[in-house]
């Protein structure tokens, strides 16, 4: 992990941690930590490839939900998040193709705000912001002088887009699903430019959540 990430990854965490502190004087927040199943893949363009699959992971981290009214809330997050792809290259006039598991692994900061519909159901909506952490490529098959070297500039180290979900409380429990839409093009070298081209990340989580302080 180079300076330049791990600085502003570093800064966006102490944010978070930031809040929290100012959350004591605060009525009605609450902290939470939570954790579930990813679907995640790239929005490559179909030129580019076969066929592709989802990459199935995981998510965890912390969150910290501020009450600004009775029906509104901000919710920033530090989640430790899986994303990546199985894409399949064939090309039939050479011979040549392959599958390739692209697993990237990203710090993820969501910031959103939380519309309350009662005390059961919320709505979450708002940007995130991604840094990577580790990336592994794994390929299978054939790519000739189309050889890719894989390495850890291969994607960008800075991700952001876009996310919406629901979420169910149960007492101190919080169940929910959300869908994280990628702005970035993560492509970040020639040899990324031939296998995603502008490719964007795309992820599907469902979580369960420990809320703990006053989320009455």
């Amino acid at each position: 992990m180079d300076l330049v990430k791990l600085t502003i990854m570093s800064k966006s965490i102490l944010f978070v941690f930031i809040l929290c502190t100012f959350s004591l004087t605060v009525n009605g927040q609450y902290l939470g930590i939570k954790g579930g199943l990813n679907l995640s893949d790239f929005n490559i363009d179909k030129d580019k490839l076969n066929d592709e699959k989802l990459r199935t992971g995981y998510h965890f981290g912390a969150f910290l939900q501020l009450p600004l009214s009775d029906g509104f809330a901000i919710q920033p997050e530090v989640l430790y998040s899986t994303k990546g792809t199985l894409a399949n290259y064939q090309n039939d006039e050479t011979g040549i193709g392959g599958e390739i598991n692209f697993k990237v692994d990203y710090i993820d900061v969501p910031v959103l705000g939380v519309f309350k519909l009662g005390d059961l159901a919320e709505i979450h909506l708002g940007p995130y912001f991604g840094f990577t952490s580790k990336t592994r490529i794994e390929k299978t098959g054939l790519f000739g002088d189309n050889e890719p070297e894989f390495d850890k500039d291969f994607v960008k180290s800075l991700d952001y887009g876009l996310v919406a979900g629901v979420g169910l409380n149960f007492g101190f429990m919080n169940f929910g699903a959300r869908y994280n839409y990628g702005l970035q093009k993560i492509e970040n070298s020639e040899v990324a430019d031939i296998f995603i081209g502008n490719a964007t990340n795309r992820n599907f989580q469902i979580y369960g959540a420990i809320r703990i302080g006053n989320y009455d």
